[in-house]
């Protein structure tokens, strides 16, 4: 694997900004009391989206008597659950642990909300976790959340209408690009896939594939570069694709995404290893229709992977017991039966962070949906060929909300996806100069 660089400039931020609660165990209580039912038990709160949590603090608070969880489901955080999140931290009230994306660790971190966990995150731990998906949450060595799941790009496809339409399962992009073109000449109400207006994380995972850079701290600075060579070369190689006709073009929330797949009108998804599961939970009716094959590579002689989606726990600032808090991520994130109590909600394919649970999602995933394919096997293949040397930026959020737009704009006609990268950038710097961050930029 690539070596890994230095994120240093992120605590620089932090110190220089004089925020309460980034450094282990010492963070600024918020005013409130322990929260004890006695001298033997402590409480801790705990908010989540992610579907299965009440059924993991279920099983935590059965097995454990010195410790308990009062848990929150709340909403997901582009539905208002980190807008929440942080008018809690300001008020002094967050919750002991918290659910962050990836895209959002950093911002988290430097606005205070997410404290320094390093000292809490013991080797047993670390020994226990994918490099590559602690190294997302890890800024010069300092650790600011720990991963429950990473999950790798992979290529989910109907593999019946591609034995129907004498498509061959593309190995790289130039494959994948000769495939999309035989689809619309021998199915044209159909397309291979989509490029989705709403899909910056996913356009993210194409970038950092191909081995972008958007944001980097190597030189005690953030660089933002959204639109260096290798984003380039993508979003020249997507426009194409669109220009051309050969792959869809909406957005996958609302109807219109499911209605296509449901239908068979786009014959294949670029998605985490999550999907499969939502696939299977999403349309029951196509089992056995379906299979999932490695990511298109650009080179083949040195095959890379990227994320798309996946979660991670932070100790907030308010936190009074924070090795209480501790004591239930690490179960939530290792334990077996963690896992299996989430997995108890219902389908899902999420790929945990810890390899060691890999076997309990596989025992637990049906595989009838997907003929009897192992695609565990596959997904632990393609997590270890995850590029560790991706950094996500301090307001993800909000770029990716600019971006997202400029992508619905060149899907009408308006400008180019390299365009809306650049606007993405435009509006970013801003942001990271308001939170008194030093910059540079790379914006050819």
């Amino acid at each position: 694997m690539p070596g890994r660089h230095s994120r240093r400039s992120v605590l620089a931020a932090l110190a220089a900004l004089s925020l309460p609660g980034v450094s282990a165990c010492t963070g600024n209580s918020g005013g409130r009391q322990p929260r004890t039912t006695g001298k033997s038990t402590t409480r801790i709160t705990f908010w989540s989206a992610l579907r299965g949590s009440q059924e993991v603090v279920t099983e935590f608070n059965r097995t454990h008597d010195h410790i308990q969880v009062d848990f929150q489901q709340v909403p997901s955080g582009a539905l208002g659950g980190y807008a929440k999140l942080s008018n809690a931290a300001r008020a002094g009230n967050a919750p002991d642990v918290a659910t962050i994306e990836y895209p959002q660790v950093p911002g988290f971190a430097i606005d205070g909300v997410a404290r320094d966990i390093t000292d809490l995150v013991d080797d047993g731990l670390r020994g226990k976790l994918l490099p590559q998906a602690l190294e997302l949450t890890t800024f010069d060595r300092r650790v600011f959340s720990v991963p429950l799941d990473i999950e790798p790009m992979v290529l989910h496809y109907r593999k019946d209408l591609f034995r129907e339409y004498g498509i061959d399962v593309p190995t790289t992009w130039d494959e994948f690009e000769e495939a999309a073109l035989l689809v619309r000449k021998r199915a044209p109400d159909r397309h291979l896939s989509l490029f989705p207006t709403d899909g910056m994380t996913q356009f993210a995972a194409f970038s950092w594939q191909a081995g972008a850079r958007w944001f980097d701290t190597s030189k005690g600075a953030w660089n933002v570069s959204m639109a260096d060579a290798p984003t380039r070369r993508v979003a020249r190689y997507w426009q194409r694709l669109a220009d051309q006709d050969l792959v869809a073009r909406f957005a996958t929330d609302g109807n219109r995404f499911p209605a296509a797949i449901g239908q068979g009108r786009i014959l294949s998804r670029l998605h985490g290893a999550w999907d499969a599961g939502a696939q299977m939970n999403a349309h029951p009716g196509q089992a056995g229709k379906w299979a999932v094959a490695p990511f298109p590579q650009w080179d083949t002689r040195r095959p890379v992977s990227a994320t798309h989606g996946g979660s991670t726990f932070a100790v907030t600032k308010d936190c009074r017991h924070p090795e209480a808090a501790m004591e239930f991520i690490s179960w939530q994130v290792t334990h077996p039966d963690a896992l299996r109590a989430r997995l108890s909600s219902g389908t899902s394919s999420q790929f945990p962070a810890a390899p060691g649970l890999i076997e309990v999602g596989r025992k637990a995933f049906d595989r009838r949906y997907y003929s009897g394919q192992d695609i565990y096997a596959l997904f632990r293949e393609q997590a270890e060929l995850i590029d560790d040397r991706w950094t996500w930026g301090p307001r993800m959020t909000a770029t990716q909300k600019v971006m997202q737009d400029g992508f619905a704009r060149a899907a009408g006609g308006q400008g180019t996806i390299i365009d809306a990268v650049r606007e993405a950038q435009r509006g970013t710097l801003p942001d990271l100069k308001a939170l008194g961050l030093s910059t540079t930029e790379r914006s050819s």
